[in-house]
């Protein structure tokens, strides 16, 4: 398994590398705009230039661009959901000219809706957006914690809309083990990896897995909180971890570590863990 963090990218793309080696990064996440704003600038193409050189003189690969946390494309009763499309395009596009082949997207919330109507209008969502970006980014769908009325925590439900999407080959999924907690999955055992990867094997497919987000959680099993806690610290555990990195199904994917951080020590501690969990 490559590690690697989600990088800030406070002060522009010429700053990520950096950053990433410092942590000892082989694979990097990050956000291509604010996260917390609809409105994005224009990618500098010197800024963007450096981070690609940057990237392949230090080995780091794959890159993935997480979408903004604003977006809601599960349901057109909000009344942000034009905006919320036309993001989808934008990164869909940024992620093709930062380099990152791959695109990380939340599933969305009802909003009152209900489940069968959020899963069709996000494969809807997803159609649209590929019908007006036709390039080779890879949408990855992320498991939720189920917490309010987002949609996702399940398995089922995430192959529900992966069967309705018309493009397979840009379709994926993204593994985050401390939603997948929250949900209900028990991945603190051997067992309950076990079943858990069944399950998303059953409904989804092993094959679309294409990166796993490894954090642990503060939350209890099934809470439907989302609580990111630093690797081996939190209820899944050191073992846990010690499965699921060294899981004949996940040991060959990338592994994105989303923990906090309130000074770069915590990111070094982190990383030094998961690594001395690899047998």
């Amino acid at each position: 398994m490559r590690f690697g963090f989600h990088i800030s990218i406070a002060g522009g793309f010429s700053k990520v590398v950096k950053r990433a080696k410092t942590r000892g990064c082989e694979t990097i996440q990050l956000f291509s705009r604010n996260p917390r704003r609809w409105n994005s600038t224009l990618l500098d193409e010197r800024n963007v230039g450096v981070f690609k050189k940057e990237l392949r003189e230090a080995a780091i690969s794959p890159v993935f661009i997480h979408l903004p946390y604003l977006p809601n494309l599960a349901t057109k009763r909000s009344p942000f959901y034009d905006r919320s499309l036309m993001v989808l395009c934008e990164d869909l596009r940024r992620a093709e000219t930062l380099g990152a082949f791959y695109l990380v997207v939340h599933m969305g919330s009802r909003l009152g809706a209900g489940e069968a109507e959020s899963v069709k209008t996000l494969a809807e969502s997803i159609n649209r957006a590929f019908q007006e970006t036709e390039n080779c980014t890879t949408l990855l769908l992320e498991n939720t914690s189920g917490q309010g009325s987002q949609i996702g925590s399940r398995f089922e439900e995430i192959g529900s809309v992966i069967e309705r999407v018309e493009d397979q080959h840009r379709i994926g999924v993204c593994f985050d083990t401390a939603h997948a907690f929250g949900a209900g999955y028990d991945i603190s055992s051997r067992k309950g990896l076990d079943a858990t990867l069944d399950e998303l094997h059953c409904f989804v497919g092993v094959q679309r897995l294409l990166l796993v987000h490894l954090n642990d959680t503060k939350v209890p099993l099934g809470s439907h909180k989302d609580r990111h806690w630093h690797i081996g610290k939190g209820r899944i555990g050191l073992e846990g971890f010690r499965n699921i990195v060294n899981d004949p199904r996940l040991r060959h994917l990338p592994g994105i570590m989303e923990t906090p951080r309130k000074v770069d020590r915590e990111d070094l501690e982190n990383m030094e863990v998961i690594r001395s969990l690899v047998d």
